[in-house]
This record gives C-alpha cells, sequence and structure tokens, in this order.
C-alpha cells in the first residue's frame, strides 16, 4: 500500500488522458465503421494499459483480476484494428460486455474497499453502476447504433476519468496516513 500510494499522481495523469479522450470523443463526428472501430480499438488498448498500471498497485487475488481484464482489453483492441470493418452489432455486444464487467469490478472494489472514504466511495459506486447500465443499455437493439457506440465510448472514458481521479486522491489520503 505504501509504494502504491507513492504513485497516486500516476492516477491523476491517466484520469486527465481519459477526460481529454472523452472531449475528444464527443466533439468529432465518426460516421464510418472503420472510425468507429478504430477509435473502439484505441480505446480498450488505453484500457488495457490502465489495467496494467493497476496492477502494480494492488495486491492479492485483486491483482489477478487486472490481469485478466489488461489482457482481455488488448485482445479486443487488437481485433478492433485487425477487423475495422466489423459489424456496428459486434462492437456493441463488445462495449456491453465491457461496460458489464468494468462496471461490476468497480461496484466490487468500492464495496469491498474500507469504508471511510465516505462521499468518495458513492462517487465510485455511482459511476460503477452507471457503467453496468450502460453495460446492459448497449446489449440492447436501440437503433441508430453509429450515435450510440459513439457515446459509449465517450461514456466509458468519462466514467474512467472520473474513476481515476477518485482513484488517485484515496491513494493520495492513504500516503498522507501513512506519512
Amino acid at each position: 500500500m505504501e509504494a502504491a500510494a507513492q504513485f497516486w499522481w500516476i492516477k491523476l495523469i491517466t484520469a486527465a488522458g481519459w477526460l481529454l479522450l472523452s472531449v475528444i470523443v464527443f466533439r468529432f463526428d465518426y460516421s464510418t465503421v472503420s472510425a468507429l472501430s478504430i477509435l473502439f480499438g484505441i480505446v480498450m488498448i488505453a484500457a488495457a494499459v490502465t489495467e496494467g498500471v493497476n496492477i502494480f498497485m494492488t495486491t492479492g487475488w485483486w491483482r489477478i483480476a487486472y490481469i485478466v481484464l489488461a489482457l482481455a482489453f488488448a485482445v479486443i483492441g487488437i481485433v478492433a484494428f485487425v477487423h475495422p470493418g466489423g459489424t456496428f452489432k459486434a462492437l456493441a455486444a463488445v462495449m456491453s460486455f465491457y461496460f458489464i464487467i468494468k462496471g461490476g469490478f468497480t461496484i466490487a472494489v468500492t464495496l469491498a474497499g474500507p469504508a471511510e472514504d465516505g462521499h468518495l466511495s458513492l462517487l465510485t459506486l455511482g459511476v460503477g453502476i452507471a457503467e453496468l447500465l450502460l453495460g446492459f443499455w448497449a446489449a440492447g437493439d436501440f437503433g441508430h447504433r453509429a450515435v450510440l457506440l459513439v457515446v459509449w465510448v465517450g461514456a466509458l472514458a468519462l466514467a474512467r476519468g472520473f474513476t481515476d481521479i477518485f482513484a488517485a486522491f484515496a491513494l493520495r489520503r492513504a500516503a498522507r496516513g501513512l506519512a
């Protein structure tokens, strides 16, 4: 915990990257299947890197969970690059699984963590619930898939940004408590 707490600022940098990506996603018009697939691949590779950072900030069986997530996101990202002409339905299915898995992990980590975080835990729990609900929404067939996929990718980046901000300041508070 002490070693991870010293590097709280890394989570803040990854949060800034996620928030920047969400702004970029919401600002640009992605109207082709290939552009959406490549954008999705970039987000999945970024998610793999973020989960890779989390590997070094945890211990126990959570480390194994982060390894599995990092590998899964890397494979999904590579597949999106190799087959950019994939269908919107396949991307929506992958996004739904991502949001359901990530939302479940966020909820589990929040509920398993220390109760002393107060409002921070409630915000993180809210992000996890939102990710879970987006996952179930993405699994449905609601039409206008191109717009929905861009919104899902932007929402993913935004949620990850806020989650990493919360984690950074929780680690900073832990570092101060250990000092």
